[in-house]
């Protein structure tokens, strides 16, 4: 029987690397750029290859695979190096197998076998010696060093042999899930096109990626992902932005607006203005950023490496009081029942999984840690501004003087900023259009950064900007405003100055814009039982009267940037777990004091973002569906705790019970292994339409070159 095990592993090992050299020669004798294909998971009869298929497809991401992505090349390479030593390890074991086989006809094999097994484990020997160094003396090391020992000593040469190789079998295939989704996250955001068009003189040039440069203007078609930031020149497209935003629906976009690298145009056609292309772009910088951060391969190790750790005196001493009751032989079974032992794989392997979902669903993990850390949660802190509330402010009060109407004030302010772009323009404008407002030509507009504008709207200057423009301008501010003014900064206002001519015609007091969402999420988080709080720079009043709004009971007020530090550190001295979510950049103090960290700043800002967590869409959005996915996530970490440890319990049971061997306890332990390793990689099944999501056919004319250029 374990010879035919041993020739099954070797011929499965053979055919693997044979595929894999298949697939390398189709995709280097590939012409096109293919789109991605539509996801497999229509209805459709059960089947395992089936499955087993779309486990593969969803850890290599195939409709992506043709693009070419930048990695940093000393990433690549010590990839490229534990391939190599994973491929050397499974050689030796397979011939330390076939030696040990030999070793059963012709004695002097078994030498060679033993030597070779030897030699396999020397790293543990290393990593065991190491270990006692730093006096940590019940390690998963020494456990799998006296199961080989056991093992050659009981004279089970041949199940020692086998074990090697399938402990290299096994270790490869978590390195390439590893790493395979950790490649694939960092992919997702450094995406582009080997060749772009570019138009040069009315001319669409094709040129190397590597050759555009800022102020080019690339063309990009229908199916077609983007390989550069700009703005659009010409041309109008929806495009598909969850790449960055995790946002579902697609954006319409038109001549002006900007797009941004790795986004997909799903129809139109568009000529961008290139702002930043190659490594400065947005997504090359969140790929590079996860080039950089913690290795996830360490950092994911946490909870499933302590549950596994925390067996491991039980099965030591269990294997002790076993020796001298059954032998060496169910001793060293007892040591292979491994009760926990899978955790320490099947826990970060997890992790990653559900860090590459998220990454696609706009939530990006800079630090897998951040997963095992959600779960323990039951304070979230909000920063007010720009966390709770909106950018963009909102119209709360016009205040009119002398002849004027509040509506003929709003209708001067709106004209004046009728071509302006900054939040408190677009809050007037919007106000406007919600009341119908007609608005007037204007022109000789002046502006001036800080203060304000002056337009000419039928024959009159008008002014609106700051109360010290106004007074620059020499326009006398009459005294009974300054009731207003006190209000205004009592509630957090600003208040936004209109003039007609030489005098004051009235006033827009501006209030901040509570989010839409927030609402919602403040809700569902209660439901939850989470205890919430919102911080503020802002004086008593409004920041009550936000918390009141929204539901929240705890709230503290004209908090400065360096003192909210303090709270959170109050906080956690006080035993909650903390989650704080702010300004990833102007509350890194804060951000850091808490136990975990989410900035709402979205992608343009990644990279210097101190959150462990980025919500890349801005808003709160994903906040629920973090929550859920964690939920998810706990839910496949005890399903995988239940198949590390009911092989344990079965194996020794049996060894006890039913005289079962080191035989039986191996086939059981690598049973709960590869069936906890399936149900970890199930997600990335069920989720491989957000991963690699369809996109239209390229039209026809596409083959065409002549037609299509």
């Amino acid at each position: 029987m374990l010879v035919e095990i041993a020739l099954l592993t070797g011929a499965g090992y053979w055919y693997q690397q044979r595929q894999q050299k298949n697939n390398l020669a189709q995709l280097l004798t590939h012409d096109e750029l293919p789109t991605r294909q539509a996801s497999s998971m229509s209805m459709r009869p059960f089947s395992v290859r089936q499955l087993l298929n779309d486990i593969k497809g969803a850890m290599e991401a195939n409709g992506r695979q043709q693009l070419q992505v930048d990695i940093d090349p000393r990433i690549l390479e010590s990839i490229e190096k534990e391939r190599l030593k994973a491929n050397r390890r499974m050689g030796l074991a397979i011939v330390a197998a076939l030696l040990a086989l030999l070793g059963g006809i012709y004695p002097v094999f078994s030498i060679f076998g033993a030597l070779g097994v030897l030699y396999l484990s020397r790293r543990m020997f290393v990593r065991t010696w190491k270990d006692f160094k730093v006096k940590h003396y019940l390690s998963a090391n020494l456990v799998g060093l006296a199961m080989t020992m056991g093992m050659l000593a009981s004279g089970q040469l041949v199940l020692a042999a086998f074990a090697g190789v399938m402990g290299s079998f096994f270790a490869k295939i978590i390195d390439k899930v590893e790493g395979g989704a950790q490649r694939q996250l960092i992919n997702t955001f450094v995406e582009h096109p080997q060749q772009v068009w570019v138009l040069t003189d009315g001319v669409e040039i094709q040129l190397d990626f590597n050759a555009v440069q800022v102020d080019d203007v690339v063309v990009v078609n229908a199916g077609e992902v983007i390989p550069v930031d700009g703005t659009i020149q010409s041309g109008e497209a929806s495009i598909d932005q969850h790449i960055l935003t995790g946002e579902s629906r697609p954006v319409e976009a038109a001549t002006g607006d900007k797009v941004f690298a790795s986004t997909l145009l799903l129809s139109g056609r568009i000529n961008i203005r290139v702002t930043t292309a190659g490594k400065t772009t947005f997504a090359a910088k969140i790929g590079q950023l996860l080039n950089y951060t913690q290795s996830y391969k360490d950092t994911l190790i946490t909870r499933g490496r302590k549950i596994s750790d925390r067996f491991i005196p039980f099965t030591v001493g269990l294997s002790a009081v076993t020796l001298p009751l059954l032998g060496l032989n169910s001793a060293t079974a007892v040591l292979w029942s491994g009760t926990g032992a899978a955790m320490g794989i099947l826990g970060p392997v997890s992790a990653l999984v559900y860090s590459q979902i998220l990454a696609h669903h706009g939530i990006l993990i800079k630090d897998g840690r951040a997963l095992e850390s959600l779960r323990q949660v039951n304070t979230i802190i909000f920063d007010k501004t720009g966390t709770l509330t909106l950018e963009q402010p909102t119209v709360a009060t016009i205040h009119s003087f002398g002849e004027h109407s509040a509506d003929t004030v709003l209708t001067y302010a709106a004209a004046a900023e009728y071509r302006q772009s900054h939040p408190i323009a677009k809050a007037i404008l919007d106000k406007a259009s919600e009341q119908r407002l007609e608005l007037p030509e204007s022109d000789e507009a002046s502006y001036q950064v800080g203060y304000g504008i002056k337009v000419m709207v039928n024959g009159q200057v008008i002014r609106v900007g700051s109360s010290r423009f106004l007074q620059q301008q020499d326009i006398c501010l009459p005294e009974n405003i300054e009731s207003i003014q006190r209000q205004a900064e009592t509630n957090s206002h600003s208040l936004i100055y209109v003039s007609i001519d030489r005098h004051l015609a009235g006033i827009l007091e501006m209030q901040p814009t509570i989010r839409p969402e927030a609402a919602s999420v403040i809700r569902y988080l209660k439901q939850r039982g989470f205890k919430l709080a919102i911080i503020s720079g802002d004086y008593e009043e409004p920041t009550r009267r936000m918390a009141e709004t929204l539901g929240i009971e705890n709230y503290f007020s004209e908090t400065l940037p360096q003192h909210k530090a303090g709270l959170v550190k109050q906080l956690r001295e006080e035993g909650d777990f903390v989650c704080f979510i702010g300004d990833g950049i102007n509350d890194a103090i804060a951000l850091k004091s808490a136990q975990l960290s989410i900035s709402l700043k979205g992608a343009s800002t990644a990279a210097i973002d101190t959150a462990e967590i980025i919500f890349m869409d801005g808003t709160l959005q994903h906040l629920e569906l973090l929550f859920r996915f964690m939920d998810e996530f706990e839910d496949t970490m005890e399903k995988n705790f239940i198949t590390s440890i009911v092989p344990g319990i079965l194996s020794i049971g049996g060894i006890y019970f039913l005289h079962f061997g080191v035989a039986a306890a191996m086939g059981l332990t690598y049973l709960g292994c590869f069936t906890g390793l399936g149900h970890s990689l199930l997600p990335l099944v069920k989720y491989q339409e957000a991963i690699c999501p369809p996109v239209p056919d390229k039209p026809s004319y596409f083959n065409t070159p002549d037609a299509s250029r």
